[in-house]
């Protein structure tokens, strides 16, 4: 179950993941599940077709069936057939800051999911494991954000502009300024939005001639920013270095298709940590990887930077490495900082090149200033420029709060995956009918979780996703943990077995040539 590395010199400490395989039944009957809702969705449609069931979902009109469907009907065959089914554990409206603990608006179904009703009573205090809340500063403490109120006060809530024109402000300088300050690096650059922050962003790096190694979990950001730029694609498996290897030794060797004339930039796109596998990047071996075939490095911190490191300056840290050895930094603060926007930094000229090439910076809305003030109230409260340790103690507490977390899940006998200093804890369900039934039984006991299912995740990796806060008192944590015990034995989801990786290939190959 445990897959640990010391390869070496590379890492100052044991790097332990967790990617259990299920026993054979589970995966059986996952299958078979999706194949009976399959041919029950296929009955269903059927009946749509003559009229025996009423049909709720867009459809093509009858003047229009000779154009190119604007509807693929096939396509949204698992959205009206599966989806729907348990479609109210999503999209679930909240209606206080969204905390260790949030209220959420009550709403029924008289259809089946296809529409809702709201019933006007408010589900009080539901304790939050689904928000990105790492470190606890989604909040509305009147002492906390009095400063956040002056800068609305005097700026007001919008921009009306961009960086290019008349949207960079004071606020922007400062933020800016500290963002570089805290991660060690020569400058940075802040944008109003994280997703844009990356699709925006790496068209302007790299394009036609270049190639992009990207990791095959990736988020849908850097998906979007790498197929935007033009540049060639080609994926690696997850967090596997070999397989990474394999890619650089032939761009290097046979360069691009047809041509054979050698690559303008090989960039290598990476999480630090990746959202939905609650695994860490592997960065001391990708840094040598990297220096060894001359290729660039692209770090995306969303959810590392605050998360992980002594301090909370995510990966880098966390593995003791330079930022020096990260040609391109990005993270977001849209959860560490709970706030909005993201930053890319690094060497002053690569930022410099992104204020004037950047399309998010010509064409983008400025970040508002009470939400820049926001990261920079946060930020000091981290690096201790309040004149507190608070940033300190939300850090160390989250290590705590997430150690103790997996710990006891582990003993319970759940199979979860990724590292343990994660703060994103995938619990593994794998049967659709335990997805929506794992979620109305959680908030039943007023507690509010995420699950996720195929498309979004492999067809028998159906999971719950469990982010921990530093604001989760050790009382919460035992409520759900109590509730996670009782659910897990009556929707028997303690599978494991402490068996061997389900992905040797991806987590056991350790065994790599690497330079000074």
């Amino acid at each position: 179950q445990k897959n640990g590395v010391s390869n070496g010199t590379l890492y100052k400490k044991t790097f332990i993941e967790h990617f259990e395989q299920a026993p054979m039944y589970v995966a059986v009957l996952t299958f078979l599940g999706f194949g009976v809702g399959t041919i029950f969705g296929y009955l269903r449609d059927f009946m749509r077709a003559w009229g025996l069931e009423k049909r709720n979902i867009a459809t093509e009109r009858e003047e229009q069936k000779d154009f190119v469907p604007l509807y693929q009907d096939f396509e949204n065959f698992y959205t009206r057939n599966l989806y729907m089914r348990i479609r109210d554990n999503w999209n679930r409206p909240i209606c206080s800051v969204p905390g260790p603990q949030f209220d959420l608006m009550e709403r029924v179904t008289d259809d089946y999911n296809w529409t809702f009703r709201f019933t006007g009573r408010t589900i009080k205090n539901v304790i939050n494991m689904g928000s990105y809340n790492y470190l606890g500063f989604a909040e509305t403490d009147v002492n906390a954000l009095k400063t956040v109120t002056i800068e609305l006060q005097k700026y007001g809530t919008g921009i009306c502009s961009t960086r290019q024109e008349m949207g960079t402000l004071d606020k922007h300088v400062e933020l800016e300024k500290l963002v570089a300050k805290f991660l060690g690096v020569e400058d940075a650059m802040v944008f109003g939005m994280g997703f844009a922050t990356n699709s925006m962003n790496i068209p302007a790096l790299v394009g036609k001639g270049c190639l992009i190694l990207s990791d095959e979990l990736n988020h849908t950001s850097l998906v979007l920013g790498a197929r935007l730029s033009g540049a060639t694609i080609r994926i690696f498996k997850h967090n596997n270095m070999q397989s990474l290897e394999t890619l650089l030794r032939d761009a290097i060797i046979y360069g691009q298709p047809r041509s054979r004339r050698a690559w303008r930039k090989i960039i290598i796109l990476v999480e630090g940590i990746y959202s939905m596998e609650g695994s860490i990047v592997r960065l001391p071996e990708l840094v040598s990887l990297k220096k060894k075939y001359k290729a660039y490095l692209y770090l995306d911190e969303a959810h590392s930077i605050g998360a992980v490191g002594a301090t909370g300056r995510g990966v880098v840290e966390y593995f003791g490495m330079s930022p020096d050895d990260v040609d391109v930094l990005m993270g977001t603060f849209t959860k560490s900082f709970g706030a909005a926007g993201g930053y890319i930094a690094g060497k002053k000229d690569l930022v410099d090149f992104l204020r004037t090439h950047s399309h998010s910076a010509v064409y983008a809305t400025s970040m508002c200033p009470p939400v820049a003030e926001q990261i920079i109230r946060a930020m000091k409260c981290l690096m201790g420029l309040d004149g507190t340790t608070q940033g300190l103690q939300r850090v160390r507490q989250l290590g705590k709060n997430t150690r103790y977390f997996r710990r006891r899940l582990h003993e319970m006998g759940f199979i979860i995956y990724g590292n343990d200093d994660s703060p994103v804890v995938p619990l593994l369900l794998y049967m659709p009918g335990k997805i929506g039934a794992f979620a109305r039984r959680m908030l039943e006991k007023n507690i509010g979780v995420v699950v996720v299912g195929f498309p979004a995740t492999p067809i028998t990796e159906s999971r719950a996703r469990f982010c921990v806060s530093a604001a989760h008192t050790r009382e919460m944590l035992d409520t759900v943990l109590n509730a996670l015990d009782e659910l897990g034995d009556f929707l028997h989801l303690k599978y494991s077995r402490y068996s061997k990786s389900s992905h040797p290939e991806l987590y056991e190959e350790t065994r790599l040539e690497f330079e000074d």
